[in-house]
């Protein structure tokens, strides 16, 4: 009994010492699991060496699942739409394979934006907010929102003067997603702060690129990210890519502005 009492003394020590260690070290998850997972590997009859793994596996594990929920909150989503609920039958033209191929990331690596163009009610906002979702989930830093919310908040950060102070909190994301271009008519002063955050320094591209912009009812997403080159673009009822020949979905060159991703409904 009075080995037991004394085990008993030490692990309740050893379990506060590793809480105090893990609240300095800012490692909540190894605060929380790591007695539960110490009698697991006593039963298992685990090696330290394993056990220390799977305490460490789980911080790991919890870290990113909390940093992709942040992601998301922090792209500010009016709703969550996925890729895998787009109804492909609706636009024969957009095959599953080049939602995959997009939804993978590669255009965000390469600097590529997308733009989606087509009709109202088309899907393009689904698409959007699915290509953000995924980026989303991969841990990048992303921002939806309309084009009029963006140029207001433009314009408001030009009359408090932190204009500048906004536009580079734009060009650390690593995509920006804006909707709706098209629909609201931009007045010059709006068009010339949206274009500030378009060609904003640390998302221009290694060579002069012209913007183009995309036609009425389009949507525009591209990456934001300071070392990469502008990214691909894709519609609705046509995808294209920045992809020198078309392949059998339908992909052609195209070329857009660095540093903004949009889309519409």
């Amino acid at each position: 009994m009075t080995t037991t009492a004394t085990a008993s003394t030490v692990d309740a020590a050893a379990q506060a010492s590793i809480g105090a260690a893990a609240r300095e070290l800012h490692l909540p998850t190894v605060r929380t699991e790591a007695a539960r997972l110490a009698q697991i590997a006593n039963r298992d009859r685990q090696t330290h060496l394993a056990y220390l793994a799977e305490v460490l596996a789980a911080e790991v594990d919890d870290r990113t699942e909390r940093r992709r929920t942040r992601r998301i909150n922090d792209a500010k989503f009016p709703r969550l739409k996925r890729l895998a609920d787009f109804n492909v039958d609706a636009v024969p033209t957009i095959q599953p394979a080049t939602l995959a191929h997009l939804a993978a990331g590669h255009y965000l690596d390469a600097g590529e934006p997308i733009v989606l163009l087509g009709d109202s009610g088309t899907g393009k906002s689904h698409l959007l907010i699915g290509l953000a979702l995924a980026a989303c989930e991969q841990g990048r830093r992303v921002r939806y929102a309309t084009t009029a919310q963006l140029v207001n908040e433009l314009v408001e950060a030009a009359d408090d003067r932190v204009l500048s102070r906004v536009v580079g909190r734009y060009g650390r994301l690593d995509l920006l997603c804006l909707d709706e271009l098209g629909y609201v008519q931009i007045d010059p002063r709006g068009a010339e702060l949206l274009f500030q955050i378009i060609t904003e320094p640390k998302n221009a591209p290694p060579s002069p690129s012209p913007p183009t912009c995309p036609s009425v009812n389009g949507a525009r997403c591209s990456p934001t990210r300071g070392s990469s080159p502008p990214s691909s673009t894709a519609s609705p009822s046509t995808p294209t890519s920045s992809k020198p020949a078309p392949s059998p979905t339908g992909y052609a060159p195209a070329r857009t502005s660095p540093g903004a991703n949009e889309a519409t409904d």
